[in-house]
This record gives structure tokens, sequence and C-alpha cells, in this order.
């Protein structure tokens, strides 16, 4: 009841007089869109703007301020008689203000801008290939959503002709050609047709949600879902994104194999520092002074345990493992292709059965029919003869629907 509800309110909110119209093509790109995992490639491109100003500012001078007070037990002292130079006092105060420039760091810091522009590219990647898997989930509700709508068309065409068969019944039970009460069988066959459009209006209304929340966008009963024409060309090369993907993965380890490789080169800088305490650069002056220190410095880590070596063995085995992902990848998608191509084939041959079998049931009603008006058969046995029909429909509708799925899920697997 509540499925019921939220779509009468969904078709209140359609203009009067407009019907929305959509295709299989509008749900991906819908999906793509407005699914809430289609926010992360601008959240993440966003990050990555922060996360590159951050190693852009090593390049840029650094600004420190420190201050210090402290007491201590001893100080240096003169021990020459008559040289009136006074000890220094316990307390000591200082204050500085310093500037380091990097001028120079092996690139690191431009190793480390590539690897993160890298690291985005594979996020964003990986997004897209989450989003691109949900189409299997779109097809699959679109696609009971046609054949929903297909078997409704049939029940509508048995419906109708139950009725005309019910007057042509009525009138021979007057004439006294049939026997009496043979209008019932009819009648309650169209009480279990009047069943079967509710048990189908309801299997819709719940596809539809679904649909309509897959796609974050507003659907309902009177929404036309278009049948697509599904051009699925067999044997093609896979062109999936997790293979770009997976591509985008070893590019990045190979720049953060370089970004390591840097990260052991002698770094130069430039410093200055300005300062007031007491006491100040001059130790034998016990007052407070200013001063101040400017220099370059060089800091460069000689050796590291093999840390580094083992840092670049550890990427060389991430990018064995990648391989190896795209290679059971490219197996397995292998494998459902060639198993969507059987199954194409398969259902395209019962398809050609169906079509015999509805041809010969067609001719069982006809012959079927005129027995009935002669009074030779019961209405019983027309209602078999006409559910064995409409069964055979059906049994080709949903072959038909079946043929188009199974396309449309060999163009995601093989990515066409």
């Amino acid at each position: 009841m509540n499925r019921l509800l939220y779509l009468l309110t969904l078709l209140m909110a359609l203009p009067l007089g407009a019907q929305q119209a959509i295709t299989l093509q509008d749900c991906y790109k819908l999906a793509s869109t407005n699914y809430p995992l289609a926010k992360q490639s601008a959240l993440l491109k966003h990050q990555n703007d922060l996360d590159l100003e951050v190693i852009s500012n090593g390049k840029l001078p650094q600004f420190e301020l420190s201050a210090q007070a402290t007491y201590q037990s001893d100080v240096t002292s003169v021990p020459l008689p008559n040289t009136n130079i006074e000890p220094l006092n316990k307390d000591q105060y200082r204050a500085t203000f310093s500037v380091n420039q990097l001028i120079y760091n092996g690139g690191l810091i431009n190793a480390s801008t590539k690897s993160k522009s890298a690291q985005l590219k594979t996020q964003q990647k990986q997004v897209e290939v989450s989003l691109y898997q949900i189409k299997k989930q779109i097809n699959q509700l679109y696609f009971s959503i046609l054949l929903i709508q297909e078997k409704k068309q049939l029940l509508t065409n048995k419906q109708t002709q139950i009725k005309t068969q019910l007057l042509e019944v009525k009138s021979g039970i007057k004439n006294g050609v049939i026997l009496p009460s043979s209008d019932h069988v009819l009648e309650a066959e169209l009480l279990k047709i009047a069943q079967q459009f509710q048990e189908i209006e309801n299997n819709k209304i719940v596809l539809i949600e679904n649909l309509s929340t897959l796609i974050a966008t507003p659907l309902s009963l009177e929404t036309t879902f278009e049948t697509p024409i599904t051009n699925a060309v067999l044997g093609k090369a896979i062109n999936r994104p997790e293979l770009e993907l997976f591509q985008l993965r070893k590019e990045e380890i190979t720049l953060n194999e370089t970004l390591i490789g840097k990260q052991n080169a002698p770094k130069f800088l430039g410093f200055a520092t300005g300062g007031y305490g007491n006491p100040g650069l001059n130790m034998l002056d016990n007052s407070f002074q200013t001063f101040y220190t400017v220099g370059l410095k060089l800091n460069w880590q000689v050796f590291d345990w093999n840390s580094n070596k083992k840092q670049r063995e550890s990427l060389a085995i991430a990018k064995d493992l990648v391989e190896t992902e795209a290679e059971t990848f490219k197996l397995n998608t292998t494998m459902e292709r060639t198993a969507q191509e059987k199954e194409i084939a398969t259902i395209s041959e019962l398809i050609q059965l169906d079509n015999d079998i509805i041809a010969l049931r067609k001719k069982v009603l006809e012959a079927t029919q005129s027995q009935l008006r002669n009074g030779v058969i019961t209405t019983s046995a027309y209602v078999t003869e006409l559910t064995h029909l409409n069964d055979a429909e059906n049994g080709l509708a949903t072959h038909l629907i079946q043929l188009e799925l199974t396309k449309a899920n060999y163009n995601i697997t093989t990515g066409h």
C-alpha cells in the first residue's frame, strides 16, 4: 500500500497531460549522475587539490617563531682573577624568528605532486568502475518492467477474446445450442484474469520504485519504458573500465617508486634567524641583546638500513599483484562473455520454436472456437486451449525480453 501511495504521489507531481518516456540509455546516464557514489569523483578532486597545495607549500619559505625562559643550576664562568667578567645569570631568556628556504631536494616535491595526481586518476577510475557495475542492476529492473508490460498486453488480448467468446456463448445458450451455465466458466476465467492484472500491477509498482531509487529520478506507472534495440556484436574484445583501472594502478606504483627513490636525496636549504635574549650570541655579555645568523644547511641521510630498497621491492610485488588481478579479471570476463554468447544462441533457437508452437496453437484454438459454437465441446475445453496459446505467447515474450537482456548484459560485459 505504501508503494502504491508513493507512485500515486509521483503521478500527481507530473504535469497534466504529460507522459514521461525513458530509455535504457537514459537510466544509465541518470545513475552515473545521481547515484550517491557519483559525488565521490568531485570530492576526490577537491581533496587532491588541497593535498597538492600542501605539497607545493614545501617550495615556499618556512617561518618559525620560538621563545623560551629557563633557569639552570650552573652557568659557565671564567676562573681568572681581576677580569671583571660577570658570570651569566642562571635565569636565561630567548626569542627567535627563523626563516628556512628549500633550495634543492632532489625533485622530491615534483615527484610527490605526480604521485598524488596519479592517485586521483586511480580513485576516480575506481568510482567509474563501481558506477559501471550498477548497469547490470539497471538492466535487470528495466527489462523486468518491459516483460511485465508484454505480459499485461497478452493478458489484455486474452481478456478481449474471452469477452467476445462469452457473448457468443450466451447467444448459443439462448438459442439452445450450448448447454446452460457454460457462460459461468468464462466469467470465472475473467475474474481470474482480473486477479492476474492486480498481481502484474503490484509487481510493476515494486520494479518501478526500485529503478526510480537506483537512478534517483521520479518514475510512475504512466512512464513509457521504450524497448531498446540492442546490437551485440559477438566476439568483440573486452574494453572494460576495469582494465584502465589496472593500468592506472600500475602507473601509480611506478610513480611511487620514483618518489621513494628521491626520499634519500640530499636536501639543501638556506636559513636566517633573528632573535632577542639574555644572553645573546656574545656569551660574555650578561644582558639582553639582539642577534641574527644566516647560512646554508645540507641534510643527507647516507644510510637507511636498506629501508628505501625494501620499499621499492614491496612496490614491485604490488605491481605484480595488480598484474595477476588484471589477468584474473580478463579470464573471468572472457568466460562470462562465452557463456552469454551461448545463451544468446540458445534463446534465439527457443524463439524460433516459440513461433512454431504459437502457429500450431492458433490453429487448434480456431478449431476449438468452431466446435464451441456448435456445442460440440465445453467452454472448459475452450478455456484450456486459449490458456495454452496464452502460455505459448508468454513464452515467446519472455524469450524475446531475455534475448534483449542478455545482449545488453553482453555489451556491459565486453565494455561496448
